[in-house]
């Protein structure tokens, strides 16, 4: 989690939402490829659980700038001691929280309000033959999203689920 420490005035607010020498010093090295901005128009709106497989993988800084979304973090590195751990947090324009996905992680997140939109940078350009998934009901992660979900993607909410053969191999 990345919190902007805003500084405000008179005529509103500023705070620095990207600095590469800064971030690098915390462990976050971003190459910044493409950015990327996602609306939502309905609550409980669900977006993901997404990756790219290497060598295509891609890092993402993560906002919310208008709204609200719980955004979701799995780490699908076979080799992690965290691997299908998830973490989850609320990402708002007041909270001022950015959220890291390393690449080698699963990202999907729901909105909390209606009308939400998310900006994110990606460290690579969309390779859509190298789009991997994970079910977002899936019973194996047993994530705990905020509310029903409303509106969801045919490919997110077929995704196979993690004891099927064809998630074996997640790379």
């Amino acid at each position: 989690m990345i919190e902007l420490q805003p500084r405000s005035d008179q005529r509103g607010c500023f705070a620095r939402a990207w600095c590469r020498e800064e971030f690098a010093r915390h462990g976050i090295d971003l190459e910044i490829a493409q950015g990327n901005a996602s609306t939502s128009a309905t609550r409980g709106t669900l977006r993901g659980l997404h990756w790219q497989a290497a060598p295509h993988g891609e890092a993402k800084l993560m906002r919310c700038v208008r709204g609200a979304i719980f955004d979701v973090v799995v780490d699908v590195d076979p080799a992690s001691p965290s691997y299908l751990r998830w973490i989850g947090m609320e990402l708002t324009p007041s909270n001022q929280r950015m959220l890291f996905v390393p690449a080698t992680c699963a990202n999907g997140f729901q909105s909390l309000a209606d009308d939400t939109e998310v900006d994110y940078l990606v460290s690579a350009p969309y390779a859509p033959d190298a789009v991997r998934g994970l079910r977002y009901d899936d019973p194996a992660l047993a994530i705990q999203w905020p509310l029903p979900v409303t509106r969801i993607s045919d490919q997110d909410k077929t995704w196979p689920l993690i004891e099927q053969p064809a998630l074996r191999n997640l790379g």
